[in-house]
C-alpha cells in the first residue's frame, strides 16, 4: 500500500491547499487581487470550497487523482446542483513532486447551475451490509470522466470558473 492510499485525507487536503494557492497566485500575478476563498463548516451540500471572483460565486466540489490513474468515474452530490454556479473540479496531480494538471471541470458558464444530474446512475455503498446487499445512495451520482471539459493549465481553469468569456 502507498503513502497515497495509506495517508489519503492528508493527500485530499494538500491537493487542496495547493489549488487555492494557484489559483490565488493566478489572481495575484494578474493583479486581479478579487479571489476570495471559503470553506463550509459542515459538508453536507456537495461543496468543498466556495470561491468568488469578479463577482462570480463558485461553490466547488474538490476532486483528486494522480497523472495515470485508471479512475473513469466521480461521485457527486446532488445538492450541488442546488447552489448558483456549483460546479466539479477534478485535479491531476504528480505522485512525485505533487505538481497539479490537467485539471478536469463540470459545470456550466458563470452564473449559470450545474447541468442536469437527473439521468446519472445512482451510486451505491462500497460496502455492503449483513447479507452483502449494497443500498442505493439516493444523494449521490456517478460522473463519468468523459462528462467533464480538459483544461491544461491552471489559468484555463481560472477563466472557466470566473470569466464570462469561458
Amino acid at each position: 500500500m502507498s503513502e497515497h492510499s495509506l495517508h489519503s485525507s492528508y493527500r485530499e487536503k494538500l491537493i487542496e491547499h495547493l489549488l487555492v494557492g494557484e489559483l490565488l497566485k493566478l489572481s495575484w500575478k494578474t493583479k486581479d487581487f478579487s479571489l476570495e476563498i471559503s470553506k463550509p463548516e459542515v459538508d453536507n451540500s456537495g461543496y468543498d470550497l466556495i470561491a468568488e471572483a469578479n463577482g462570480v460565486i463558485r461553490h466547488i466540489q474538490l476532486k483528486a487523482t494522480y497523472i495515470g490513474s485508471k479512475t473513469a468515474t466521480q461521485k457527486i452530490h446532488i445538492s450541488l446542483a442546488k447552489k448558483p454556479s456549483g460546479c466539479v473540479v477534478l485535479v491531476h496531480f504528480n505522485t512525485e513532486t505533487l505538481d497539479l494538471g490537467p485539471y478536469f471541470y463540470f459545470g456550466a458558464a458563470p452564473g449559470q447551475p450545474l447541468p442536469s444530474l437527473e439521468n446519472l446512475k445512482i451510486a451505491k455503498h462500497t460496502k455492503g451490509d449483513a447479507a452483502g446487499q449494497k443500498s442505493e445512495r439516493p444523494n449521490i451520482r456517478i460522473l463519468n470522466k468523459g462528462n467533464f471539459i480538459k483544461l491544461q493549465t491552471i489559468n484555463e481553469l481560472y477563466n472557466q470558473l470566473f470569466s464570462a468569456s469561458a
